[in-house]
């Protein structure tokens, strides 16, 4: 993924902003630009998923959008995501991009979808976790105001607007999120980013003594930060709490396992 906010540039786009035709030709043969179709081009530094969707037509939709704007995304799936708008054709048939052919609204730019749809495109193709990930995350760097998440509430399915109204601001991690979301419905108190005696700031509390710890995908196992660790859990037990750490897979793929190491915690609490 590149840090360009608008990687794919068109030539209307760059004619409106005061470029001439002798630039873009200049900027073409010094490398500036670089053209992939006819009308389309994009920075030298722009990403694989860019030049992919370039090519094809359209603009950065669902997963895609979300991971480039800085979400948290739960999906793996490397194919670029594209939103095309009625009337669009596809460009590039031998591509795996996905296409999203949902239409902008009434005074919604047709070049991008905003981050409210973007967000809607998650819910409807990748389903309701992946969505309530990544709307924490937008939630957590103020990225969403107050239109946003009434568009949202009015255009989203039951599921979605069921996760709206559990979001919350202050999620570190989307596997805090997905760790709310997931015991949801068990009458839990599940508290995340609380200070606990003894053991500093923690990822989950979950009723009164049951600390959880959510390790990312991120190498999490160096001897410092292991024996930091240990230190923490050591001096939580001091105080009667129980301290659970699971990492990235045993989440997402190995969560039944988590639930009833939870639940014999809490048992045993």
């Amino acid at each position: 993924m590149c840090e360009l906010r608008h990687p794919v540039l068109r030539l209307r786009q760059l004619l409106d902003a005061g470029w001439s035709m002798r630039r873009v030709q200049r900027a073409l043969r010094t490398g500036e630009l670089r053209r992939v179709r006819v009308g389309v081009f994009v920075p030298p530094d722009a990403c694989a998923d860019a030049v992919a969707i370039a090519r094809h037509g359209g603009s950065m939709a669902c997963v895609t959008a979300a991971r480039h704007r800085g979400l948290r995304v739960l999906d793996e799936d490397d194919s670029p995501h594209v939103w095309m708008r009625p009337g669009g054709r596809s460009h590039d048939a031998d591509c795996d991009c996905v296409e999203h052919w949902d239409a902008p609204g009434v005074g919604e730019s047709r070049r991008e979808p905003s981050l409210a749809r973007v967000l809607r495109q998650v819910l409807l193709c990748r389903g309701v976790e992946a969505f309530f990930v990544a709307l924490e995350s937008a939630r957590r760097q103020r990225m969403l105001d107050g239109d946003d998440m009434r568009w949202l509430a009015q255009n989203l399915n039951a599921a979605g607007r069921e996760a709206l109204g559990l979001s919350r601001d202050d999620a570190d991690s989307g596997l805090e999120s997905l760790l709310r979301w997931r015991l949801r419905g068990f009458g839990l108190t599940v508290r995340t980013q609380v200070r606990v005696a003894g053991a500093g700031v923690v990822d989950a509390l979950i009723g009164d003594r049951v600390i959880v710890e959510v390790d990312g995908r991120e190498n999490h196992d160096g001897a410092s930060l292991r024996h930091k660790d240990l230190v923490r859990d050591a001096n939580a037990a001091l105080w009667g709490y129980v301290t659970l750490r699971f990492d990235y897979a045993m989440v997402l793929h190995d969560w039944d396992l988590v639930e009833r190491a939870i639940f014999a915690a809490l048992a045993r609490a």
